[in-house]
């Protein structure tokens, strides 16, 4: 299987058991590093290696190429993140290869070439300020109590409902 951005390489039954070990550590809503885990942060790199557990031990399981995409940290051990993509994919990366620039991309879950609007201010009957296809990366400008998200592109931007964003939770506030 051959994942967009991504080339899968293997995947180790050690890693998969030696992960299961350490799920079982992270219990709590602050993590090692002394940030809240669940969180997003994005990839730092245009070569981020993804691993079956938190050493260099373990085998690569696939290979990001493109740098700023986000992902979840959904657990930590020591200086390693276990990181969960937008296609639900998990592994663990070195914490010096993420960002906490804040990244989403536009509805990956609908079908490709759908067109997704963007409006001018944060309102529902706000004028179109452009269409974006799906699965576009977009910066985080900031996000609203109301659910609204400012987002950028290539020198444009809009406002999107969050729940149209993966890389933001349910009412999560973001200041620029």
């Amino acid at each position: 299987m051959v994942k967009p951005l991504m080339v899968v390489l293997g995947l180790s039954l050690f890693g998969l058991l030696a992960v299961g070990q350490f799920a079982m550590a992270q219990g709590t809503s602050i993590g090692p590093s002394g940030y809240k885990v669940p969180r997003f942060v994005s990839l730092k790199s245009d070569r981020v290696n993804v691993r079956g557990g938190p050493t260099t031990d373990h085998k690569v399981k696939w290979i990001f190429r493109r740098a700023g995409l986000p992902v979840e940290i959904i657990q930590e051990f020591e200086n390693w993140r276990r990181i969960r993509d937008s296609e639900g994919e998990e592994g663990w990366v070195y914490h010096s290869l993420l960002s906490g620039r804040r990244t989403a991309l536009i509805s990956p879950w609908q079908n490709a070439g759908t067109i997704v609007p963007l409006s001018k201010t944060a309102e529902s009957d706000a004028a179109l300020a452009l269409n974006a296809q799906v699965n576009v990366l977009v910066d985080i400008k900031q996000c609203t109590k109301e659910n609204w998200c400012e987002v950028s592109a290539q020198g444009q931007s809009g406002w999107i409902r969050a729940n149209l964003l993966w890389g933001v939770y349910p009412d999560e506030v973001i200041e620029e």
